[in-house]
């Protein structure tokens, strides 16, 4: 009996404080805020990073993302009739590491309303995946930190009908590689960029038949430019990986027609190994 007590005493004890755990949980949740709303009044929500979903619970609103950081919300033209202060809906906002929730409110009256509101960590819920992917504001950030040091001349190179390419530096990030890369025109010629691969392919090809490449598409890239005269330096982001000794990261630099110029860069993994970090 005395064993039976015991286990009942534990069992309300570790209930109890999965019961605090929970309330805890749901207390430590950002509240939704309260926003209001009414016809002819467009609402815009600024995200500190891309918007990756949107739910709005009810017909009453309708949005859409012009940009991929800013949500629009407007009231249907019907729900003109409910009155002051009646709910509309509510407004659901995850981005790559974040939720928020909003609930809006029909105003009737002339009194001003915000037609702009940012989402800032108050109202956000983190959401926790584990390892999360950096956003596309952090890549930024780590890449203007790279960009900010100082060129390195003597790395990898190639040169070719007047351009030359030179690997700056390599970082590693988490489970990101930044690579700093210059390109330098010395001829007289403006060059038109067609584009920048980058493919991990053999070292040695003897036919092109025989040529097997993976194409690695950055996930992010610091500046977009279509064309320079003298100097152009980028800073590309790739997803970690690997590759034998066999092979080699090639960066195929291609001009647009006619002229169609390329040059190639290779780097090895011993390369990518020694790399140093942000």
């Amino acid at each position: 009996m005395k064993k039976l007590t015991i286990i009942t005493c534990l069992w309300m004890l570790f209930s109890l404080g999965a019961m605090a755990q929970k309330m805890d949980s749901v207390d430590s949740l950002p509240k939704k805020q309260k926003l209001y709303l009414r016809e002819g009044i467009t609402l815009h929500f600024t995200s500190p990073e891309p918007i990756q979903y949107v739910d709005i619970s009810s017909k009453r609103l309708v949005g859409d993302l012009p940009i991929e950081n800013v949500l629009r919300i407007k009231m249907q033209e019907e729900s003109a009739a409910a009155g002051d202060h009646t709910q509309l809906g509510v407004v659901t906002i995850v981005g790559q590491k974040f939720i928020a929730q909003y609930v809006l409110h029909h105003a009737s009256g002339n009194r001003e309303l915000p037609t702009l509101l940012e989402i800032v960590p108050e109202n956000m819920h983190p959401l926790d995946i584990g390892a999360t992917a950096l956003t596309q504001n952090e890549l930024r950030e780590f890449a203007l930190t790279a960009y900010k040091k100082k060129e390195n001349k003597k790395s990898l190179y190639s040169t070719q009908y007047g351009i030359t390419g030179n690997v700056n530096h390599i970082y590693t990030l988490d489970d990101y590689i930044f690579l700093d890369i210059t390109y330098t025109n010395k001829t007289n010629l403006k060059f038109d960029i067609d584009q920048i691969r980058f493919r991990v392919e053999d070292k040695k090809i003897a036919k092109a038949t025989n040529v097997q490449a993976m194409e690695m598409e950055p996930v992010f890239t610091l500046f977009e430019k279509e064309s320079f005269k003298r100097k152009y330096r980028n800073i590309y982001v790739l997803e970690k990986f690997s590759f034998p000794n066999n092979k080699v990261l090639s960066i195929e630099l291609a001009e647009k027609q006619l002229s169609g110029r390329t040059l190639l860069l290779e780097i090895d993994y011993i390369d990518l190994l020694r790399a140093d970090t942000l």
